[in-house]
């Protein structure tokens, strides 16, 4: 039997704020959508009218089907439920058969017509994504409507898929720690220009955010404070869980970050016997980096990684454990490959592939490892060599993607270091000649990392992550040559009052004509 859902008020937007009555809708044609389609269709006489009387159908038989339908149920209306899916209202189908067969694991097709609305994939992370391009085309008072008809959407077809398999945001829990209600936030304003993954950066100098339960000092000592000695924070495995459990329900992978060798003070002054001399260092509250290092000739050193990394692997359900490795200035070559050497094992014996900072390619890597390069010159002269024989890499540059960057020199929060970037600047690169030695078929996909020396709270975080994540999400999604920076700041602009009805304090870039 079909499944049918209630279109339930009210719309929430994205952290939980309402949509203004105010707000005019965001998307204009079936192409102004953000990241932009590989293939749309305009068909202006198949506008289909979204009424209370429209009703949603999912894929007979899919739970999976089923749980995208109760997400898009949250952003429409309220409506009659066709418990038993054979009623003749006009209706919104999400299906799993028949998609065109270009849209692969992750893609779908949209198709509007007069009688309905219909979503086709080949899996439910389709239908995830198709839902999101959906969501787009729905004016933002949506839910302050009270009449019969509420929305048109434009008519016409989209056969999509993306560029890259892995579109990642980082956020930093480390320097300052974000609680699991603000990290859940996050998950739902990155979703929906389709991102699927989540870094979490969960260690640093500055503080240790998850419990282990063989260590319980790393979080109960080393987590007690932050950046500026602010009373720090952790998450508790459960907690941990509970994330990984929300990001899923969104389609997206967490990606877990215990930094090391270096990185590390939050662990060193927990735990005196992971330091060389035996003797714990005070908590660090500063910014600078490289001066830490787990010992590396001691056995314990390796006792303690085995450790954190099976709980990790534990509570993690996708393939991927980031192990850090940048900025291990403290230790010297000899001692990082000999560190590694040891540590990357372990990451197989519990189960998961190896990713971490592009630093790791210094060791020999395991043909499965994914080094992710976050440099600024566009070159590394032991990545292209591990490129060379197959590895595949993960692209942030710094100078690009980093969310913390300034977008100029008036920018209250953040830093500087790697350049100022305006949205231009990190929309307007291509991911294939970013890295000298790793071209396209080398990538698997594109990052926007978050370090928060500065992010403190959930208002940081918006203001330095929009508009240049949806920026970077159009960069892994679409293909290169669909993008142009002239109608991406047009398609942009729209996501002003969709952003503003959410409650996401943007930044109004000058570069880009915002409405109103």
């Amino acid at each position: 039997m079909v499944t049918a859902f209630a279109l339930c008020l009210p719309l929430a937007g994205i952290g939980g704020a309402t949509a203004s009555a105010e707000s005019p809708a965001a998307v204009a044609q079936l192409g102004d959508v953000v990241p932009v389609p590989v293939e749309v269709t305009p068909d202006p006489a198949g506008d289909f009218t979204l009424t209370p009387g429209t009703a949603i159908h999912t894929q007979p038989g899919s739970e999976e089907a089923a749980q995208v339908g109760e997400y898009l149920a949250g952003f429409l209306p309220k409506s009659r439920i066709d418990a038993g899916g054979h009623g003749r209202n006009p209706k919104i189908s999400l299906l799993l058969e028949s998609a065109d067969e270009r849209v692969g694991e992750q893609g779908y097709q949209l198709d509007v017509a007069k009688s309905g609305v219909t979503i086709r994939a080949n899996t439910a992370d389709g239908l995830f994504s198709g839902v999101q391009t959906l969501r787009q085309y729905l004016p933002t008072d949506v839910a302050a409507r009270q009449g019969e008809q509420v929305a048109t959407i434009p008519g016409g077809s989209v056969v999509d898929h993306p560029r890259y398999g892995y579109r990642s945001a980082m956020l930093d829990v480390a320097r300052h720690f974000h609680p699991v209600d603000e990290v859940k936030r996050y998950i739902d304003n990155i979703a929906q220009y389709k991102i699927n993954t989540l870094h979490l950066h969960l260690a640093d100098d500055q503080g240790w955010r998850l419990e282990i339960k063989k260590w319980p000092r790393l979080t109960e000592y080393g987590g007690s404070t932050e950046v500026g000695g602010g009373e720090g924070g952790f998450y508790t495995q459960e907690q941990f869980s509970d994330l990984v459990a929300y990001a899923a329900s969104r389609h997206i992978t967490i990606v877990p970050e215990i930094d090391m060798p270096g990185h590390t003070n939050a662990a060193l002054a927990s735990y005196a016997e992971l330091n060389c001399d035996g003797v714990a260092p005070p908590l660090y509250t500063g910014i600078e980096v490289g001066f830490s290092s787990l010992c590396v000739d001691k056995d314990i050193t390796y006792q303690f990684v085995d450790d954190v990394l099976g709980e990790l692997a534990a509570i993690t359900p996708g393939e991927y454990l980031h192990i850090g490795g940048d900025e291990a200035h403290a230790t010297t070559e000899e001692d990082y490959r000999t560190f590694m050497g040891k540590v990357l094992p372990l990451v197989e014996k519990h189960g998961k592939k190896v990713t971490g900072w592009h630093e790791i390619a210094q060791a020999d890597l395991p043909a499965s490892a994914v080094p992710q390069y976050w440099g600024t010159e566009g070159e590394d002269a032991d990545l292209a060599e591990k490129v060379a024989a197959g590895t595949k890499v993960l692209v942030s540059p710094a100078n690009k993607t980093y969310l913390d960057m300034k977008y100029d020199e008036n920018t209250p929060v953040g830093l500087s270091w790697a350049g100022l970037i305006e949205v231009q600047t990190a929309y307007d690169w291509d991911p294939a000649t970013a890295v000298a030695g790793v071209g396209e078929e080398s990538i698997t996909g594109v990052e926007a990392p978050m370090w928060t020396e500065t992010i403190e709270t959930r208002e940081h975080i918006d203001l330095m992550s929009f508009p240049r994540l949806p920026a970077i999400a159009e960069i892994g999604w679409s293909q290169q040559a669909d993008r142009n920076w002239d109608t991406f700041r047009t398609r942009l602009a729209m996501q002003g009052p969709r952003l503003e009805a959410q409650g996401i304090g943007f930044y109004r870039s000058p570069q880009v004509e915002w409405p109103g």
